[in-house]
């Protein structure tokens, strides 16, 4: 375990979005977040991301992982060589297939490669030992939003949002002494958010996502589809759950009669109405709603969340956060906690039995 007292620790997270690595510095005690130091992105290359969407819903030995785990580990080494003054990584990987309650939990990346190269200990595979005792592996970043509440001080419940290419929540009662308290968090994964919408981009006009919104700006949406994937059974499963990237394919495919406007407003509209119906969730409702992850920057996305949840909805910026980094950060903040052996998920965030510290611990050689 680590000394008492604050560590500079770096993170980094590789999203379901497949779009680049983001990395970022923490000073921490594993507890209370004392600053956030600098950040850095990395994106992959047209080639990179089809190595790596080639062995999504792959496990261990299957035939594509091996290549997309050299990606993961090679882009990972370049950025996060970029830092000094670091005392330990947070290394989360890329997920590439999540089933929980069937095979488990498979993030591309090996820890010990990543700590070899940088000659620093390494943090990794945070989700395993949560799944192993029960749980749903995911969402891990909850114990970091709880910190980051304190942070900006407030003292009232408040919602955060990612919106990646899952969505996923947390409700956040500051008062409490720490994130494993009872009532302090309830989490869990909302349904689709934009990779659906990314995918049809990607598929039909050749682009990387709905810059600005502005392509489902023009369309119309389809309320029955929206209706239709709110009465999937996922949406009527109590929280704590969680969902694979391709979890909601057909969501996709529901929309190929549309044209293209049409196409991804609802798209738009799902992702916001799937948030919407995870807020009803909530031991009681939130002044606000903070939202992280790509998704804050599409503001027709934005505004479909507000008008369907009916509450002030803010990109986490205007508390003072950066939602482009908050899941590196968090990777850092609970590489700190894996190491002085805190935990980094409970009851309410995954389901997982009793509260747990995941994560793997590799040194370099000689250190």
């Amino acid at each position: 375990m680590l000394k008492a007292g604050p560590i500079r620790a770096l993170g980094a997270m590789s999203g379901t979005s497949l779009d680049g690595v983001d990395a970022a510095v923490v000073e921490t005690d594993g507890e209370v977040i004392f600053s956030f130091g600098e950040t850095a992105y990395r994106p992959y290359s047209d080639a990179e991301r089809e190595v790596i969407s080639a062995a999504l819903g792959q496990w261990h030995g299957d035939e594509n992982v091996e290549a997309a785990a050299e990606v993961v580990e090679t882009a990972h080494a370049e950025i996060l060589s970029g830092f000094e003054g670091v005392g330990l990584i947070g290394f989360h990987g890329q997920t590439l297939a999540h089933a929980p309650r069937a095979q488990g939990t498979h993030q591309a990346g090996d820890g010990r490669v990543i700590a070899e190269v940088l000659g620093c200990p390494v943090v990794w595979d945070f989700r395993s030992s949560d799944v192993e005792m029960g749980g749903e592996g995911a969402p891990l970043a909850p114990f970091f939003h709880f910190a980051c509440a304190k942070w900006i001080g407030s003292e009232v419940p408040l919602v955060f949002v990612n919106l990646g290419g899952v969505g996923n929540i947390t409700w956040v009662d500051p008062s409490k002494r720490s994130p494993d308290s009872d009532g302090a968090l309830v989490a869990f994964d909302t349904g689709p958010a934009n990779a659906p919408l990314n995918d049809l981009m990607q598929t039909r006009l050749k682009r990387d996502f709905d810059e600005g919104g502005a392509l489902a700006g023009e369309g119309t949406v389809d309320e029955d589809i929206v209706q239709a994937v709110l009465a999937l059974p996922y949406f009527c499963k109590l929280p704590p759950k969680s969902l694979d990237r391709d979890d909601f394919t057909k969501v996709l495919g529901a929309v190929d009669a549309l044209g293209d406007a049409d196409a991804a407003a609802t798209l738009t509209a799902v992702a916001a109405a799937c948030v919407a119906r995870g807020l009803e969730h909530c031991p009681q409702a939130p002044e606000s709603v903070l939202i992280t992850g790509g998704g804050r920057h599409n503001p027709v996305m934005m505004r479909m969340l507000e008008e369907r949840a009916g509450l002030p909805v803010l990109p986490v910026e205007e508390v003072g956060l950066d939602g482009d980094m908050l899941e590196a950060q968090a990777f850092a903040y609970l590489a700190v906690r894996v190491k002085r052996g805190l935990p980094t998920s409970c009851p309410a965030t995954t389901g997982v039995a009793a509260a747990v510290g995941g994560g793997r611990v590799s040194r370099p050689t000689g250190l």
